[in-house]
């Protein structure tokens, strides 16, 4: 452990920001990942980077400045090119004569500086410490790349270059023209750069009958951003279809393709699928960061006696850990997140994924190729001679890779999946639906984890309430007088919507030995739920309502993800 690191344990126990626990845990996560304390200490959900930044900024005697509440001059912005302030990480503040004061994470950085003073020009350069989420988040609210999408469109004049009297062959030769012409490369690229500044999943470009619509998901939520006209529809979609490797030939039926590209030093895979629709083929393009920061699990929602019942059960020797839920309700990243976890360099762990969407450092991840013959049951048989120790299977699909991941827990191996299903007890009656016999699945099944996402309240702007008495009374929800929730209102740094990523509800359903007796007796997944809510489970809708009253979500969100069957 160097100086700097001590120094900065004794100001966070002397400011009682952390506990000693909490410091030992990250200190074991430093040495086994390579990782430095803070990072870790945010990570696990123990600080926020505003605390972290702020202490640092003390520590050096620089100020420290929360960029979130900070306006700047566009004036100030057209002395520092994006490309630059992104490349340094650095964000200018305000000139003064002829100095400029920039934020940047570690303000002694003197090679930074020296880039800047070269670079820009100014004799003087003054420093300021901000977090880097902050930097970054002001990079992309004040540069952005909204408004350079419709400068590059009015560059593209092809008007008179596409029209339906023309052959079709001579049509496909005049989009593959376009489509590698500077203006279209330029317009998709800054599409994609976009999405992924603005936290999106998903990019949907959807033609309709006099323009093109987009949309991106971010947190879960479609959100429109400018259209493209229509008659940019041809060009736009046949450069991604181009650079996903697909037939611009073809139009009447659908393709799926995939798209590797390197943005603003990460590496993005983008899954591109078409699908024709009425007016064109619709395009949706998902977007995985395969570089992207692994989540800790008191990040990913977990809190209290739930933390400490979920760790235990992803530490045990052997044994199947589901995670359920609909698709799009990060059971991925939650099994990623649990690997990262109790990954370390005594354990052999190996992944079978679709596909694989975070890279872990000592896993051996591999992904499906049904064309190759490579599915999640013959991937799983191939794995077991690996001498694995735990094993990742992206998702139980049939009964063949439910009995081997079964076999391989029995056979003293640690196994990680997910199941399509509701909630937690749900998981168990879907086994025994699927043909598993009952001894098998209470022989091997030690944990299932339910979960949703909903969209966490903006902290800037989120304001309390007290909801009527007949609200309650229809949620079910005891009433009392110190009762609180907490709503949306909108503001800059959220822009207006009220919320600012998501974080996950769950329901941890642990396979006790009388949970165990109830399988064998082929109850119902209700029986196992009431069962396993006397044991001590918190369901669904009762953990989003915790969140809820702690002002980290709304109640219109836990509503509207849990729906009515799971509120009773």
């Amino acid at each position: 452990m160097n100086g700097k690191t001590d120094i900065l344990i004794e100001e966070l126990l002397k400011r009682k920001l952390v506990t000693r626990e909490q410091v030992d845990k990250a200190l074991e996560e430093c040495r086994s990942k390579g990782l430095g304390l803070e990072k870790i200490l945010v990570a696990q959900g123990a600080l926020k980077e505003e605390q972290v930044a702020s202490l640092c900024a003390d520590l050096m005697g620089v100020p420290f400045v929360n960029l979130k509440e900070y306006l700047i001059e566009p004036t100030v912005l057209e002395r520092v090119p994006e490309e630059l302030a992104r490349k340094l990480k650095i964000m200018p503040l305000f000139i003064i004569n002829d100095s400029l004061t920039v934020a940047l994470t570690n303000p002694r950085d003197i090679v930074t500086v020296d880039e800047l003073r070269r670079r820009t020009g100014f004799k003087s350069i003054d420093t300021v410490l901000s977090g880097e989420e902050d930097i970054l988040y002001a990079i992309n609210h004040y540069y952005g790349s909204g408004a350079d999408i419709q400068e590059a469109l009015k560059d593209m004049n092809i008007e008179e270059r596409v029209s339906s009297d023309i052959a079709e062959e001579a049509e496909v030769k005049i989009l593959e023209q376009l489509a590698e012409e500077a203006p279209i490369i330029r317009v998709v690229n800054l599409l994609v750069i976009q999405a992924i500044r603005e936290r999106a999943s998903d990019i949907h470009i959807e033609p309709d009958e006099k323009k093109v619509g987009v949309r991106l998901r971010i947190d879960g939520v479609l959100r429109e951003i400018s259209p493209f006209p229509k008659n940019h529809q041809g060009a736009v979609i046949s450069r991604i279809k181009i650079l996903a490797k697909m037939d611009i030939a073809e139009k009447r039926r659908p393709q799926d393709g995939r798209i590797q590209v390197r943005i603003e030093n990460k590496d993005v895979d983008l899954r591109v699928s078409t699908y024709p629709s009425l007016f064109g083929e619709n395009v949706v393009i998902r977007i995985l960061d395969k570089t992207g920061l692994l989540l800790g699990l008191t990040q990913l929602g977990f809190v209290g006696d739930e933390l400490k019942r979920f760790e235990k059960a992803i530490r045990k020797p052997y044994g199947i850990m589901l995670v359920t839920g609909p698709t799009g309700s990060g059971k991925t990243t939650t099994l990623y997140a649990a690997l990262n976890t109790i990954n370390s360099a005594e354990k052999n762990i190996i992944t079978i994924e679709d596909p694989i969407e975070y890279q872990i450092p000592l896993i051996r991840q591999s992904q499906v190729n049904p064309k190759a013959g490579l599915t999640f049951a013959t991937g799983l048989r191939s794995i077991l001679r690996q001498d694995p120790d735990i094993i990742m299977v992206g998702e139980i699909r049939d009964v063949e890779t439910a009995e081997i991941a079964i076999h391989s827990a029995l056979t003293g191996h640690l196994v990680f999946s997910t199941l399509h299903t509701n909630d937690a007890s749900g998981a168990l009656t879907r086994l025994e639906d699927m043909g598993v016999e009952s001894f098998l699945i209470t022989s091997s099944v030690v944990a299932i984890l339910a979960q949703r996402l909903v969209r966490v309240l903006c902290e800037k702007c989120k304001e309390s309430y007290k909801p009527s008495s007949e609200i309650l009374a229809d949620l079910h929800i005891p009433h009392h007088d110190k009762l609180t929730f907490w709503k949306s209102k909108g503001c800059k740094y959220c822009e207006n919507i009220g919320y600012k990523g998501r974080t996950g509800i769950f329901e941890l359903l642990i396979v006790s030995e009388e949970v165990k007796k109830l399988v064998l007796k082929k109850a119902s997944s209700g029986e196992i739920k009431e069962l396993a809510r006397r044991e001590g489970m918190r369901t669904l809708w009762e953990d989003g309502i915790a969140k809820a009253k702690d002002g980290i979500t709304s109640l219109e969100e836990v509503i509207k993800v849990t729906r009515e069957e799971e509120q009773i």
